[in-house]
């Protein structure tokens, strides 16, 4: 029971790290749904609803569902749920991925964002992409080892607003806005600790067994 126990462990942290951008979302879902008062900040959302829909209720899913993932036991145990869930976080992962593309092109994004911010999210955005196709191409030809490598590159990118949570406390320990250096270097270094973590965990490191083929 402890062992299981211990196991869920990972699934319950990325269901946690995803929490705050989730209630932000549904929050922002909620704004559309009934007609909030447009102001400055969220004009591009009401000019154009659909890219920020669709790129909140498919990260949600992603994150989530995607957390599932990292359970061994439970993949062992139900094959057929490891690969439709799979199925459906490729699709959903993809969705996120195009949606935030879009968004950081056409949508009026503020001030405090800057170039660098945006050419960061257009490059997370083709790389969650290109590690997704990766994914799927590799598990195709029964490179189960590569598949997962892709899968959890694609899935610690897209989890990216989640950490940035933690990479923009500074600021508001010190009850400032941060700049917009200051915002460049928290929203980039939240999909660099995202990533360093990952392929951490991918060479196998210790503490993270959890994540090891079956």
């Amino acid at each position: 029971m402890t062992t299981n126990t211990g196991a869920w462990r990972i699934p319950a942290a990325l269901i946690a790290l995803s929490l705050v951008p989730s209630i932000a979302g549904v929050y922002r879902l909620d704004q559309l749904a009934t007609n909030a008062p447009v102001t400055t900040e969220n004009a591009r959302f009401f000019d154009m609803p659909g890219p920020v829909v669709a790129h909140i209720l498919a990260a949600i899913l992603y994150c989530v569902l995607g957390a599932f993932q990292f359970q061994p036991a439970f993949r062992r145990r139900r094959p057929g749920w490891h690969r439709a869930a799979g199925r459906i976080l490729v699709a959903a992962g993809l969705i996120v991925a195009v949606s935030g593309l879009w968004m950081a092109v056409f949508y009026d994004l503020p001030p405090v964002d800057g170039v660098i911010v945006e050419v960061t999210r257009l490059i997370v955005g083709s790389v969650m992409i290109v590690a997704l196709v990766l994914a799927v191409v590799t598990i195709r030809r029964r490179d189960v080892a590569s598949h997962r490598a892709w899968m959890i590159r694609a899935y610690a990118l897209a989890q990216g607003a989640g950490t940035q949570v933690f990479t923009h406390l500074p600021f508001a320990f010190a009850g400032v806005a941060p700049g917009v250096g200051g915002r460049a270097v928290a929203m980039a270094a939240g999909w660099v600790l995202n990533i360093v973590v990952a392929e951490w965990i991918i060479r196998g490191r210790p503490g993270f067994r959890v994540l090891r083929p079956a």
